[in-house]
């Protein structure tokens, strides 16, 4: 199975909020047809309707791929339309939190290809990162075809199985959140030693994304580059004292916490 077979088969996406729209994007760009795509969204955006995808029309009868993107509340309402392609040979690929593999094969039945899989909003800008586990019945085509999908909007991992996937949403998930909040808080401590609103949100924005592109494309390890530019008893030093002391122990809370309630979504 590949990407041809997505061109012949078709691909259906339930559900094109943010990050539907952003893998939607991905795979035009990497030569998926926009007519070999159905999605089906209540409320679709412009760009949505001027892919030219076909938009909330019937679906074709043995698609190679139902990408389920819709919000886990709104999944009691959505799934159950997509019975009908349960037990065949199409590929369920789910990239809602919280909803379980088990919970997929119990309402489109015991027999269908199911991968879950764990994309975050830099998606958006094609530096995504997806973590992804499947059922029995999804076989190593099966898998590759996802990544290629997934792969469209950033790097793709495998996890040994479905009991990572809580740890997963708490780090890389939901973890964007947590670094552009640094942003926030390094811009107020910028205003509390004396700088503009505007100046210091400038220089912490532009800190942290351009050490995060640092640590994407250097090859040492993100402790390296951290001792790289900390001189003994110089300034950054003195600011890691006081941040290594605190930081480890409030991210594990921050992550637990968020792995935590991905459980409680999930039961």
């Amino acid at each position: 199975m590949n990407l041809d077979e997505i061109n012949t088969r078709g691909l259906v996406l339930l559900g094109c909020g943010k990050m539907g729209s952003a893998m939607l994007q991905g795979w035009l760009e990497t030569g998926i047809a926009a007519q070999s795509v159905w999605v089906n969204d209540p409320n679709p955006s412009d760009w949505l309707k001027a892919t030219g995808v076909h938009l909330n029309a019937g679906l074709p009868v043995d698609p190679a791929i139902v990408l389920v993107a819709v919000k886990p509340q709104m999944m009691g309402a959505a799934l159950p339309s997509l019975v009908a392609l349960g037990n065949g040979t199409t590929l369920f690929l789910s990239v809602a939190a919280g909803v379980t593999l088990a919970h997929y094969a119990q309402v489109l039945g015991a027999q269908t290809p199911i991968i879950r899989a764990m994309p975050n909003t830099p998606a958006a800008v094609s530096r995504g990162i997806t973590a992804m586990c499947h059922n029995l019945h999804a076989t190593e085509a099966h898998l590759q075809l996802a990544e290629a999908l997934l792969g469209a909007v950033g790097q793709v991992v495998r996890l040994e199985g479905e009991h990572q996937m809580d740890a997963v949403t708490g780090l890389s998930g939901s973890g964007p959140a947590y670094v552009f909040h640094m942003i926030e808080a390094m811009a107020q401590a910028g205003e509390a030693v004396g700088l503009a609103p505007d100046l210091a949100m400038t220089l912490a924005r532009a800190t942290v994304c351009g050490a995060g592109e640092l640590a994407h494309q250097a090859p040492e390890t993100a402790a390296q580059l951290r001792i790289n530019v900390t001189s003994p008893g110089g300034t950054t030093a003195a600011g890691l004292a006081v941040l290594m002391a605190e930081l480890p122990d409030l991210m594990t809370r921050t992550v637990t916490a968020a792995c935590d309630r991905s459980k409680e979504l999930g039961e």
